[in-house]
């Protein structure tokens, strides 16, 4: 069991992890916007996506050819969801963490999303 703890507390602690949970608080997003809003390569995007995945903080859903990223509403693990509801509280006032904000408010999925 604190294996699993462990889990979430290491999903936590890389700082575009906590950029792409607060990126997917406001909308759901694809890979190609999220490599676009952080501008790094598309496998680091892949990484990190995976370990919030394991670590029960997001979840996927296939539009077509599109894969959307969503905040898990309703995790196995109930801590989950106190982390999230407290992620503000605790990230809200960072100068990325707004630049985010604002740059999601900007996206362009066309844009971000051609090869």
């Amino acid at each position: 069991m604190l294996n699993e703890k462990i889990k979430l507390f290491k999903a936590l602690s890389d700082p575009n992890r906590l950029r792409i949970l607060k990126m997917l608080q406001l909308k759901p997003l694809c890979v190609c916007e999220v490599t676009s809003l952080l501008n790094l390569a598309t496998s680091t995007v892949s990484k990190h996506l995976h370990i919030l995945k394991e670590a029960g903080f997001i979840t996927e859903k296939k539009d077509g050819k599109w894969v959307y990223y969503y905040i898990n509403n309703n995790p196995a693990d109930k801590r989950v969801n106190r982390i999230l509801m407290e992620l503000d509280f605790w990230i809200s006032d960072n100068q990325q963490i707004i630049s985010d904000i604002n740059k999601i408010e900007e996206l362009d999925k066309q844009l971000a999303c051609t090869p």
